[in-house]
């Protein structure tokens, strides 16, 4: 008898076209798990929080929730796709239980957090030694890329408020370790931020390096292993003494903003310290230069160390330059403590932190993103709510405290509306216009001629003219309206009326039998 190991059945491959199941391509996610051991060290770390005689351990469904978020779920009620297989995913708890255990992890706070990251760095470390050749420290450094990302929400959720881009939020800060040009990158780290969080906010940026260097082995922490790349908002003083801080030993290239001080250091520059920038695949690219600037007057309130370097080039067709742009050539420029080496080297690797924006797509993608609005929290997660009033729409005030926000405040439904009829304005019959009313019982009420339009259409003979009127010899004279106070008409007979002047045509005769059916 065999003992089970891990919390996920083991499946197998074959080709006999019996026991197929769909979502096959977690089935590699599950063997990752399971082969790395992640489910017990999950498991270990959240023991604490197991209650007596669960049935369900919480290692197991933390981790179905990761499954579910990364074969598309966007809510706690979508690890229902994972309880359909369970030869693939074993048990999965039901949603209530799914919702009890956040519960129960977000009381806990940051020793719920610590336990997850510990148990998350003892299993990347152990990946990163099987990878041997193929992991991203194989060289004897890694490159850690840390930037910030907006999160849209389509409701009122915890921290969601106004973005610096005039949108509805939130803002975190996320750390990836390059694989290379080849590979996809790594989440390590991500710090939760509101919407209205600064771009350049150095405590926000030192504790995102501090969570990515705790997911790193500890020879990479320091000892100038690490390089940390930013962009412009990381060039702040805070953050960059904090990287140079002495017994960290970390390196750095960080974008920089141009001020007016750099842009006079730039106009110094001798057009002989100009050189050729690099191209991507490392050639040498027409149209750029670079250069480092080391006549500024306040290089000195910088960390020890700190290298300027700037490059200049022609911008694309099309580009808007800058103030600060130099002779219609865009002027950028980047701090960073490495000592020698090619300057187009390490303005290259500092401009290979663009691959932080695939790995932020393909995070987007993989579920770094907001549910849509036809998800509403989960009850025990937003506060229960005994009078079921769902939670306030989104205002011009975004006052969360309001429960029912004044009438007119709402946002209107982004569903398209159907497009109504200016009022008093309706079409007439196709017929109304040609033929004269005609009463239910079939009696025929005439108008007199003076109260007519006069754009509308008369049905008149040959013989008839405006200023000789004819009548037939059997024909009555048409009687005029009744007054008001004479009370309703009186229809005379069909059999005792005698022939009229004016006959409606068979054909339109017939069309009006139809349109009263």
């Amino acid at each position: 008898m065999s003992k089970r190991i891990g919390l996920y059945p083991r499946v197998r491959v074959e080709g006999g076209g019996r026991g197929a199941v769909s979502q096959a391509g977690a089935v590699l996610l599950v063997e990752t798990v399971r082969k790395l051991g992640l489910d017990t060290a999950i498991s270990a770390a959240l023991a604490p929080w197991r209650k007596p005689r669960t049935v369900h351990d919480p290692g197991k469904v933390l981790l179905d929730v990761a499954l579910a978020t990364a074969l598309g779920g966007d809510c706690l009620a979508d690890v229902a796709m994972l309880r359909a297989e369970p030869a693939v995913f074993g048990p999965v708890a039901s949603d209530p239980t799914v919702s009890r255990l956040v519960d129960v992890l977000a009381a806990a706070g940051p020793k719920a957090l610590t336990a997850i990251r510990t148990a998350r760095a003892g299993v990347r470390s152990l990946a990163w030694e099987l990878a041997g050749a193929d992991s991203p420290a194989a060289g004897g450094s890694v490159i850690v890329d840390i930037d910030g990302v907006l999160v849209l929400a389509h409701f009122e959720k915890q921290d969601a408020t106004a973005t610096w881009k005039k949108t509805f939020g939130h803002h975190p800060l996320v750390a990836f370790v390059d694989h290379g040009q080849a590979g996809s990158g790594e989440p390590v780290a991500a710090l939760l931020r509101p919407g209205n969080a600064g771009s350049n906010t150095a405590s926000d940026h030192i504790e995102t390096a501090q969570l990515a260097l705790a997911q790193l082995p500890k020879h990479l922490r320091r000892g100038r292993n690490t390089l940390i790349r930013t962009d412009s908002a990381g060039g702040t003083h805070a953050f960059l003494d904090w990287l140079s801080r002495r017994g960290r030993w970390l390196s750095y290239s960080v974008g920089m903003t141009i001020t007016d001080a750099i842009h006079q250091a730039v106009l110094k520059i001798p057009k002989k310290a100009w050189t050729l920038a690099y191209d991507a695949d490392g050639t040498e690219r027409p149209g750029a230069w670079i250069a480092e600037i080391t006549d500024i007057p306040d290089l000195s309130t910088w960390p020890k160390g700190m290298r300027l370097i700037v490059r200049k080039e022609r911008p694309h067709p099309g580009a808007q330059l800058r103030f600060t742009d130099l002779e219609g050539l865009r002027l950028t420029c980047f701090a960073t403590n490495t000592q020698g080496g090619q300057l187009a080297d390490l303005e290259l690797r500092h401009r290979r932190r663009a691959r932080c924006e695939d790995r932020i797509r393909n995070a987007r993608d993989t579920g770094l993103r907001t549910p849509p609005a036809r998800h509403r929290p989960e009850p025990d997660l937003a506060g229960d709510r005994p009078d079921r009033t769902r939670p306030p729409c989104l205002d011009a005030d975004a006052r969360p405290d309001c429960r029912n926000p004044p009438l007119g405040a709402q946002t209107a439904s982004p569903a398209p509306v159907l497009c109504r009829r200016p009022a008093g304005h309706h079409r007439p019959p196709p017929l109304a216009a040609l033929h004269r009313p005609m009463a239910l019982d079939g009696c025929d009420q005439p108008r007199d001629p003076a109260t007519r339009s006069p754009a509308e259409p008369q049905l008149t003979s040959d013989s008839d003219r405006p200023d000789e009127p004819q009548q037939h010899p059997g024909a009555v004279e048409p009687r005029r309206p009744p007054d008001a106070a004479a009370g309703p008409p009186t229809c005379p007979s069909p059999r005792n009326s005698a022939p009229r002047k004016h006959r409606v045509p068979s054909a339109n005769r017939r069309g009006l039998m139809n349109d009263r059916g």
